[in-house]
């Protein structure tokens, strides 16, 4: 299974889910922006190990009949061109009801000419510039469903790769269906208390460190490795994972790096004991933010944070998180930590967040209440389900866009295309965790691989579109094509 998918199946998809899409979710805030009763709306294992997709529920309203065929012959088609996660099992079609009507989504690519089919849907980590559906067909729009960070695709983190699709669901905020939350259940997961700071006394008297790294995949675009071993120098650090390992997990079920993903409770219980966690994302873009910074904000534990430039407007409150490039040296980051574990209070304010009334940041709030799906929340749809309406409700408004220009054209003008944006990944070419490019030997692994897929990415996305837009360049075989584009791009590095 690809590294993406097994963050993309987590435990959203694992409820029922109610695919009209009407109404906010439910209501964690008092109207008027104060703080209602709250209880934790799940079973303590938010983010369950990656399962089949078989446990994906059905996009239809409960106790509502399967429709025959003659009721969907003429509703719009959406085709999964990615059918490992098509939502509907056991067929391999389904009518979903949405807000604005019905369509039918299928995973049979026998329809993908067809004149009904009227959107392709993708998923970026499984997306591959040579096997693209083409020709593209005019009256189709390409929709991308892609939460996870370049990594997993740096096609699609270039302009030309980007605006191939028409309709996006990523991390950003201004995708057309954005995820940024994707990692956060509810206020609720945040308020959890955190362990008393005698027992974390005790543990460090115990030999831990203050400080926690736990990353079991190296050499990531991030960097991050070359900054904790900088970090090292200066401050104790407990890394547990494959990187920079310098201490072994209690267990060995702790140490199977599928469980390092997980809410596993044993897991959290041994995590918590560190008030410092070091929590860099494996790619630096805008509202890029997973489970590296939720969970330790979860256990109470105070994140040591490199990643999304934006975290800051997702933040509880403004003191709450420790971004690693407010400060100019790894020395004196390791300097304010160590204030920081050596003064009770002025750690505590970091976990205010946690209070009656700690979480002031509106803008996070309002984003929990309206966003249109949930995390294991059974009144919402997940966002797989969720991102299905949004392209069936997208094209169904197309179309009566072009049935009224068809009846009068001369005063009702044709629909335009939409068109997705960079900004709807926002992630810049990989820089140093650490130093500059020009201090890295050529033999490092991360300069080898990470700037050399960033550029081969590029190519990628602009073969292909090359190819969707060029006759003669049709006629070539991409793979011949995109070669010579990448031989001639190493030249001039």
């Amino acid at each position: 299974m690809a590294a993406g998918r097994s963050r993309a199946v987590f435990a959203v998809f694992g409820v029922l889910s109610v695919c009209a899409v009407s109404g906010s979710g439910p209501v964690a805030e008092g109207e008027t922006g104060g703080e209602a009763e709250w209880t934790e709306p799940w079973d303590g294992a938010v983010f369950r190990p990656p399962s089949a997709l078989g446990a994906v529920g059905v996009a239809r309203s409960p106790g509502t009949p399967r429709p025959g065929r003659e009721e969907a012959v003429d509703l719009p088609v959406l085709l999964w061109w990615s059918p490992g996660l098509f939502p509907h099992f056991p067929g391999d079609s389904e009518r979903i009801e949405c807000a604005r009507g019905a369509c039918v989504a299928s995973r049979d690519r026998r329809v993908r000419g067809h004149s009904r089919t009227r959107a392709l849907l993708f998923y970026g980590t499984d997306f591959r510039a040579s096997e693209a559906p083409l020709p593209r067909l005019a009256h189709q729009s390409w929709a991308l469903l892609h939460e996870e960070s370049p990594l997993n695709n740096f096609v699609l983190s270039h302009g030309p790769g980007i605006r191939l699709f028409n309709l996006t669901a990523t991390f950003s905020r201004h995708s057309d269906y954005p995820l940024p939350l994707q990692w956060l259940p509810g206020t609720a997961y945040l308020r959890r208390a955190a362990p008393p700071l005698q027992e974390r006394a005790e543990w460090r008297r115990r030999g831990y460190a203050p400080l926690l790294y736990l990353q079991s995949h190296c050499d990531v675009p991030a960097d991050r490795d070359r900054y904790v071993r900088e970090l090292m120098r200066f401050i104790p650090v407990d890394s547990y994972g494959k990187c920079l390992q310098n201490r072994e997990l209690p267990t060995p079920r702790l140490q199977d790096t599928a469980t390092a993903t997980t809410e596993d409770p044993e897991l959290l219980a041994f995590l918590s004991r560190y008030k410092f966690h070091l929590a860099l994302e494996n790619a630096i873009c805008d509202d890029y933010m997973t489970e590296k910074l939720w969970r330790p904000m979860h256990l109470g534990a105070v994140p040591v944070y490199r990643g999304s430039p934006s975290v800051r407007d997702w933040m509880p409150n403004n003191h709450s998180i420790i971004l690693i490039d407010d400060f100019e040296s790894p020395q004196k980051l390791a300097e304010f930590i160590d204030f920081l574990d050596k003064n009770d209070e002025e750690y505590m304010k970091y976990l205010a967040y946690k209070q009656p009334g700690g979480i002031t940041n509106q803008f996070l709030l309002d984003s929990l209440k309206h966003r249109e799906w949930g995390v294991n929340d059974p009144l919402l749809p997940n966002y797989l389900n969720g991102f299905e309406c949004f392209v069936c409700d997208h094209e169904l408004a197309r179309l009566e866009a072009e049935k009224a220009h068809a009846a009068s054209p001369g005063d009702i003008p044709g629909p335009e295309p939409h068109i997705a944006q960079p900004s709807h990944m926002d992630c810049p070419v990989p820089t140093p965790g650490f130093g500059s490019v020009e201090e890295i030997p050529e033999n490092d692994s991360w300069k080898e691989m990470w700037l050399q897929d960033y550029w081969q990415g590029l190519d990628q996305g602009e073969a292909l579109t090359a190819m969707i837009h060029n006759n003669e360049t049709k006629q070539m075989k991409f793979w011949d094509y995109l070669h010579e584009i990448f031989m001639k791009r190493n030249q001039n590095l």
